[in-house]
Formats: C-alpha cells, sequence, structure tokens
C-alpha cells in the first residue's frame, strides 16, 4: 500500500475542517497509508524549512502558486507512476507566509493548484479531495465525472 505524507505549517482550528479532513483520511485509508503531519509556525521561514526538510520523505511536492498546474487526470497519472514505481510521496503545505527557498529547492516537483491565493486550512482540505480524487480515478471509480 502506498505510503502518502502531508506535511503542513499550522493548524486546523475550526472543526468543520477537522470533519472535512477526517471524512477524507477516512476515505483514502482504502487507498494508501496517509499520515498528515501539523507543524507550528515559527517566527521565519527557514526554522519552518529546516522542520520540513527533517520531515519530507521519498518523492516531494511541494504546493506553490509558482508550481506546475495539472487536471485531475494528469494528477492521478503521476501519483499511479509513484505508486507503480513503490515510491512514497510527501506533499509540503507551507504557512501564510509562504515556503523556505530551501523546502522549494529538495522538492522533486512544485505543483499548484491554481493562480489563486487560498486559506491554508481550505488547501489541506482541497489537497485531500484530489489526492482521494487520482485514487477514484486510477481505480476506475465514478466518483470523477
Amino acid at each position: 500500500m502506498m505510503k502518502v505524507n502531508i506535511v503542513c505549517v499550522g493548524k486546523l482550528k475550526e472543526s468543520y475542517w477537522w470533519d472535512a479532513c477526517a471524512e477524507y483520511v477516512k476515505r483514502l485509508s482504502r487507498f494508501c497509508k496517509l499520515s498528515v503531519t501539523e507543524l507550528p509556525e515559527k517566527n521565519s521561514l527557514q526554522e519552518e524549512g529546516g522542520e520540513i526538510l527533517r520531515l519530507k520523505r521519498g518523492y516531494t511536492v511541494v504546493l506553490a502558486v509558482e508550481g506546475k498546474q495539472k487536471s485531475s487526470e494528469a494528477f492521478a497519472a503521476s501519483l499511479k507512476a509513484l505508486q507503480d514505481a513503490g515510491k512514497e510521496v510527501t506533499f509540503v503545505i507551507g504557512s501564510s507566509c509562504g515556503l523556505d527557498e530551501g523546502v522549494k529547492g529538495a522538492a522533486d516537483e512544485t505543483l499548484s493548484f491554481s493562480e489563486m491565493t487560498f486559506p491554508h486550512q481550505m488547501f489541506r482540505v482541497v489537497l485531500l479531495e484530489q489526492i482521494y480524487r487520482a485514487f477514484m480515478i486510477n481505480a476506475g471509480a465514478e466518483y470523477h465525472k
């Protein structure tokens, strides 16, 4: 079973974000071994970066506005290729101030879901949903339309 890690800076504050994330974590349990690690915001991006780099495992995908955009189908194909290769993957969501350049430089891929900026709490839900959607696409399920 594929190991998928999400490393994110900042905590979920409202219960509705927790509930949404918990639902996708539950759904994903049939497809992968998922871990979500929350890091506290620090005084500098460099301090946060050191913590992130310590936790990244396998193929690392940094989520940043300047990254490459993909369709859900292309994202699913990328995830399938990593799974077929037996790779572990780590997705990184930075703080509201962004990500340290050292983290970006250490990533295997920089991915953007939009040119727009999203609240980090909401983006965690969006990322979990897209990972779930990717597994459903790869399974040939009707979830994706």
